[in-house]
């Protein structure tokens, strides 16, 4: 049996339509191109790599029409503006007496799960997929519309 690539449900094999979600399933994990230029997945996967490239590909033509490229450009934001208000109340909690000390064991704990978080973003983005966030997730897709 093959998963659909957008909602992950089970589909039969050699369906073309995912019964699910009705978004139609790719037999290769490469997203076609907007045109000219990255193919979307590529133009994914480079929207996490700081928010820069995210900042770009929501201004620059041919991938500010792809909803696929939006989404994951919107998510990188999202998760960047979580991520400096993760560290800087960390480092706001860090100035209590007792508390600054358990945050310092805290740091390399947040920074695993930040780096591991980032590493499946990029995969799924690399795979054609719209891996959501819990939170982030809801509002990229808002954005992306």
């Amino acid at each position: 049996m093959a998963f659909c690539n957008m909602c992950g449900a089970q589909i039969a094999d050699g369906a073309t339509v995912c019964p699910a979600c009705s978004g139609r399933t790719a037999t290769a994990p490469v997203i076609a191109s907007t045109g000219s230029g990255l193919a979307d997945n590529v133009a994914g996967v480079l929207a996490y790599v700081t928010i820069i490239p995210a900042i770009v590909f929501l201004v620059v033509e041919p991938y500010n029409k792809s909803r696929f490229v939006r989404f994951h450009a919107w998510q990188c934001i999202f998760f960047n503006i979580a991520w400096w208000i993760l560290w800087i109340g960390l480092r706001m909690v860090a100035h209590f007496p007792f508390l600054g000390f358990l945050t310092v064991l805290v740091w390399p704990l947040v920074a695993l799960v930040g780096f591991i978080i980032w590493i499946i973003l990029l995969l799924k983005a690399n795979q054609g997929q719209m891996y959501k966030l819990p939170v982030i997730g809801d509002l990229a897709e808002k954005q992306a519309g």
